[in-house]
């Protein structure tokens, strides 16, 4: 095997349409985080983006986005931001991943959200993880069935808040698709607040991912799009989501709502609206991505798998990397897989992010009071 590393805008159409033809290859490679829009979205913003291009005397076999930060420290591109990553190549491939890891000039590969099972990486994997999905492969009223048998009172009870919000708020309609950038912008606000109040790193105050957000947003093809959706009552926004799509699947990224109408339960009833929305406009399937949110444990009607683990070559940089990072893991998982400590950490976040927001709104008073004559 060949292994020429470039930057993502380098690639040229024809190694662009093959990196989409193994993707449409493999059903497991079906998620935008993986395709090659987004690599080439992300190179544009992030001086770090790199792709591996994997080929052999047949052609290109494969692809490996991932990022190179310092000291030969690797990340799976997007990092925090995305849910899903991997090699984009035909299943069968495998390659001794460090060699391919001494190919991309890294000491260390730290994978948290990777396609599970891929050969090249499967032995390095500790854990694996359920990503909850909403599949309409057997249409919307199947899946509207199985949210039904897995928890019949909340459903009731969601359908009950959604008729009382049409009611006193203004019959309910959702924009599937919107092109509107200052839709984009409220539903960014509410998120941003969600962010603060719950005690969380506001990703948004980053201007890149505010940036990279907008790129997506204006992305729309048949194969790769941002989709933004809102729920109004009467005229007034109250719910939204951004997520991207290939041609069958939407991955959930930032939902958020108005709290102004937490009373209704608005973010759930959009999320319902929405599935039947994606459904019409032919998607198959909703990824709503790995974690402890309840409300997807009701939601799903299926699952998908993914992998946290770690590929290292022997050097000072990954033992460095491997202290620090280890135990952070292990914490987070213990966390992750007990619903007592999540909520605890939940509640312990969000008053974190009470007191941070009281002390931001005493801020200006005191500035000006402290600020010395004369300073501008």
């Amino acid at each position: 095997m060949n292994i020429q590393v470039v930057r993502p805008r380098e690639l040229g159409d024809s190694e662009r349409a093959r990196w989409r033809e193994l993707q449409k290859a493999d059903r497991s490679l079906d998620n935008p985080f993986l395709s090659v829009e987004f690599a080439v979205a992300m190179d544009r913003l992030r001086d770090y983006v790199r792709v591996a291009v994997i080929s052999d005397s047949g052609g290109i076999q494969g692809f490996f986005p991932y990022e190179r930060h310092s000291f030969g420290i690797g990340k799976p591109l997007g990092g925090f931001l995305t849910t899903c990553h991997g090699l984009i190549a035909a299943p069968d491939l495998k390659l001794d991943a460090k060699a391919l890891l001494r190919a991309c000039r890294l000491s260390v590969f730290d994978f948290d959200h990777l396609v599970a099972g891929q050969p090249t990486f499967a032995e390095y994997e500790s854990d694996v993880r359920p990503a909850p999905v909403m599949d309409f492969t057997s249409g919307f009223e199947a899946w509207i069935e199985q949210v039904k048998a897995n928890s019949p009172k909340n459903l009731k009870t969601v359908r009950y808040k959604e008729r009382k919000m049409g009611r006193e708020q203004g019959e309910l309609r959702l924009e599937w698709a919107s092109p509107d950038p200052e839709v984009l912008r409220t539903l960014l606000a509410w998120k941003s607040d969600q962010y603060q109040r719950t005690g969380r790193v506001d990703r948004f105050a980053q201007p890149w991912i505010v940036e990279l957000t907008d790129m997506m947003h204006a992305e729309n093809s048949s194969d790769f799009a941002g989709v933004l959706t809102m729920l109004y009552a009467g005229d007034v926004p109250v719910a939204g989501h951004f997520g991207l799509r290939t041609a069958t699947t939407l991955v959930g990224w930032f939902p958020a709502y108005d709290t102004e109408y937490a009373r209704y339960s608005p973010g759930i009833v959009h999320h319902l609206q929405m599935a039947e929305a994606a459904a019409n406009a032919g998607l198959h399937m909703v990824d709503m991505g790995k974690g402890g949110k309840e409300y997807k444990d009701w939601l799903k009607s299926g699952v998908l798998y993914v992998a946290e683990g770690r590929v290292s070559r022997p050097s000072a940089s990954a033992a460095v990397h491997w202290m620090g990072r280890t135990p952070f893991n292990k914490a987070r998982t213990i966390v992750m897989d007990r619903p007592s400590l999540y909520k605890a950490a939940d509640r312990v976040l969000k008053g974190f992010g009470r007191v941070r927001t009281s002390m931001q709104r005493q801020e200006p008073s005191n500035a000006v009071t402290q600020e010395p004559t004369g300073a501008r």
